[in-house]
């Protein structure tokens, strides 16, 4: 799913804490926009593999909530959902569709990679592909309640997320269309760092 779809994701997970305990609200919602954006910092590195821990984050995800517990404030807050965020956004990918230039083709068996299994998982398409209009309502359904929620400046987060999200479903299969073109014209030795997947034609 698409960047936007995540990053919403994670804000909307920390929506419990939010109502029952406002004056953490910034920490969670944060973090949890952190964590939803922090798997896709790999993009151009081993994309869904280098940052992507299907298994691991969301083991890592009880010890680091049990700790809220223990030493509740904003820091620890922020970290599980952080974590929470991440694992949620790994495992959001399984549902999607695969790691290619169009992945509404479906040609791509590798949605996130297992470091636990040691193997790729494969991509489930509950979700088509990222900026399908299945993923747009995704985003438009968990920033629903964040709009009515959040206040300034959190609420321009949402809008943004929101709108960029948009503006990507709109695009989307242009912007597959532009990226053999685009990338191809990267010069050495910047070109080794373009996936692959960005020269199928």
């Amino acid at each position: 799913m698409m960047l936007p779809t995540h990053a919403l994701v994670g804000m909307a997970l920390s929506i419990p804490v939010a109502v029952t305990v406002p004056e953490l609200a910034p920490a969670a919602i944060l973090g949890g926009f952190v964590g939803g954006i922090l798997p896709d910092l790999d993009l151009y590195v081993g994309h869904r593999r280098t940052l992507h821990f299907p298994t691991l984050y969301p083991l890592a995800a009880v010890p680091v909530s049990l700790l809220t517990f223990v030493r509740p404030g904003p820091a620890t807050l922020a970290a599980a959902f952080v974590v929470i965020g991440a694992a949620a956004h790994c495992r959001m990918d399984i549902y999607g569709g695969g790691l290619e230039l169009r992945p509404w083709e479906g040609t791509s068996e590798r949605a996130v990679y297992d470091h636990v299994a040691g193997e790729w998982r494969r991509p489930r398409r509950v979700v088509r592909y990222d900026g399908s209009k299945g993923d747009l309502a995704i985003s438009t359904a968990v920033a629903l309640p964040l709009i009515a929620l959040v206040e300034w400046p959190l609420l321009a987060l949402v809008a943004v997320a929101l709108a960029v999200g948009a503006a990507y479903v709109l695009l989307r299969r242009r912007l597959a269309s532009l990226a053999p073109t685009v990338f191809g014209a990267v010069p050495e030795p910047f070109d080794r760092h373009v996936p692959e997947r960005y020269s199928e034609k």
